[in-house]
This record gives C-alpha cells, sequence and structure tokens, in this order.
C-alpha cells in the first residue's frame, strides 16, 4: 500500500507512524496467536549474525544503492524497531515523523551506513530512514557501505533462530574440514547434530590412523571420511530405501549411530543393512 497522501507533509508524517506502529502491534498479536518463535520478527544483530558465520575481513566499498528488502538487522539498536523496521513504541516517534516530513517534502536524506554479510545489509547509522523508507514504500535506498567477509555464506538465515543452526555448523567445518561439494552436500537440520557428527568423523579418523599407524591431519581425515565412507554410505542407503525425508547426512549419521549398537564392527554387511531396514526412520 502506497503511503497516504494529504498534501500536508506533517500531518502525513503523523499518520504514518500511527499507521507503522498498528501494523507492528498486529504483527505481534498474529505471531503470538499462530505461535511462532518469539525472534521471529526481531531484527537481527550483526554480532551474533558474524559470530555464527565467522568473521574473516571487512573492506569499504563506499556509496551504493541497495535493497530495502535485504536491511535485516542492526549494530546496535535492535530493540527500538522489529524485522521490517517498524517502531517498537513511541519513543521514536518525534525524529521518525521530522524524518517523514522531510522525505514528503522532497528533501535530500543522507545516506545510512550499513555493514553487507552476503546479500544481507546491517544498520550502523539510519535506522530511522530505514524506517520511514519502509513506511513510504520505497524500494532502494542509499547506503554507505562495508563489506564483510565470514567463512560461512549467510544463506538461510531469515531469524535469530538460524543462527544456532549457522553456529555449529561453522564449528561442525572447523573439526571437519571440508571443501567443495563436500562442504555442501553436508546439511542438518538440527543443530546439536553438527556436533554430534563432527565427534564421529573425529573418531573415525582416529580409528583410521591406528590401522595404518600414520598421523594425519583434519583437512586429510575430511577428505577421506567423506570419499572413503559417506559417500559409499550414503549410495548404499539410496539402493536400501533407507533415507526417507531426511537429508542423507541426517540418515547418514541416524544408521551410522545403529551400526555401531547393533553390530559392533566398522564393516557395512548385508546382516547390519537387514538389520538397520527394520529400525524406525
Amino acid at each position: 500500500m502506497s503511503a497516504r497522501d494529504s498534501g500536508f507533509p506533517r500531518v502525513d508524517a503523523e499518520h504514518d507512524f500511527l499507521r507503522v506502529r498498528r501494523r507492528q502491534v498486529l504483527s505481534r498479536l498474529a505471531n503470538r496467536l499462530r505461535r511462532e518463535p518469539d525472534d521471529v520478527n526481531i531484527m537481527l544483530p550483526f554480532a551474533e549474525v558474524v559470530d555464527a558465520l565467522g568473521y574473516v575481513s571487512e573492506r569499504r566499498i563506499g556509496l551504493r544503492v541497495i535493497a530495502i528488502e535485504s536491511i535485516v538487522g542492526s549494530v546496535d539498536r535492535g530493540r527500538d524497531f522489529d524485522r521490517r523496521f517498524r517502531p517498537t513504541s513511541g519513543r521514536v516517534r518525534e525524529r521518525w515523523e521530522r524524518l517523514a516530513q522531510a522525505a514528503r517534502r522532497g528533501e535530500s536524506i543522507p545516506p545510512i551506513e550499513v555493514y553487507r554479510v552476503g546479500e544481507l545489509h546491517f544498520v550502523i547509522d539510519g535506522h530511522h530512514r530505514v524506517s520511514v523508507a519502509h513506511a513510504l514504500g520505497l524500494s532502494a535506498i542509499e547506503a554507505q557501505v562495508t563489506e564483510v567477509r565470514t567463512r560461512l555464506g549467510s544463506d538461510g538465515i531469515r531469524h535469530r533462530g538460524d543462527l544456532i543452526v549457522k553456529d555449529y555448523r561453522r564449528l561442525f567445518l572447523e573439526r571437519v574440514p571440508l571443501t567443495g561439494r563436500a562442504r555442501t552436500s553436508i546439511v542438518l537440520s538440527d543443530p546439536w547434530h553438527y556436533a554430534m557428527l563432527g565427534e564421529h568423523v573425529e573418531a573415525w579418523g582416529f580409528r583410521l590412523m591406528q590401522d595404518e599407524g600414520t598421523y594425519s591431519d583434519r583437512a586429510t581425515i575430511a577428505r577421506r571420511w567423506y570419499d572413503e565412507e559417506y559417500l559409499p554410505v550414503v549410495d548404499l542407503l539410496r539402493q536400501a530405501d533407507l533415507v526417507g525425508r531426511r537429508t542423507e547426512a541426517e540418515a547418514y549419521l541416524c544408521i551410522a549411530g545403529e551400526r555401531y549398537r547393533l553390530i559392533r564392527t566398522h564393516r557395512w554387511d548385508d546382516d547390519v543393512i537387514a538389520a538397520l531396514r527394520n529400525q524406525p526412520r
């Protein structure tokens, strides 16, 4: 819906603020009635996102025009606005309405300042300007951008709960430094399962070194586990119709645990497969 325009910027700015506040309250009510997670409508905190993804470096890339919808978080003002930059209280009203009036009069508004992480942007300075831009139905805004590189990509992050999965996945990939296709193919929905799988791979690597009487670094263990253990086992699981609706990594983790519980051997054979087929999925 386009912003209301009566021809009186001050009055329209007041209406704008009341409208977005009402929508923010209704959104909170709807989330509660749907029993959605508390964090689904909370602005993403920059520090938590970078910690979860693993900070590498940053560089200033200067003035850019960025999509409003790509601005999902804040460095330090998360309590004043929700995920869609609607004010969470009347505390910001006076400054908000001044900016809305200026925007309606066509006055020049300074660029905001943001961090860029992947395709996402986090506001350093300019929260009120972003909020007003949302309210007025703008699709883009000028910003001074500093790009932050991280070990993991930001894809899949929608709210704070997603950061838990990213954080555990980052720790898993530090313990099991897979690369290329191997890195992207290991997907688990339960964050704790990344820790379980990490321990499993480390145990597999320890047994391998004992068997061969040599030392291997983490990168070598990760590569050999993926090529010599994970891929063959997943292929067997597909042939035996044991993957089901899970990801292949989830099926592998579940079945690998059952294998050791059922038969104390490192081998995969017909007896193991037959026993596993009778286990609940």
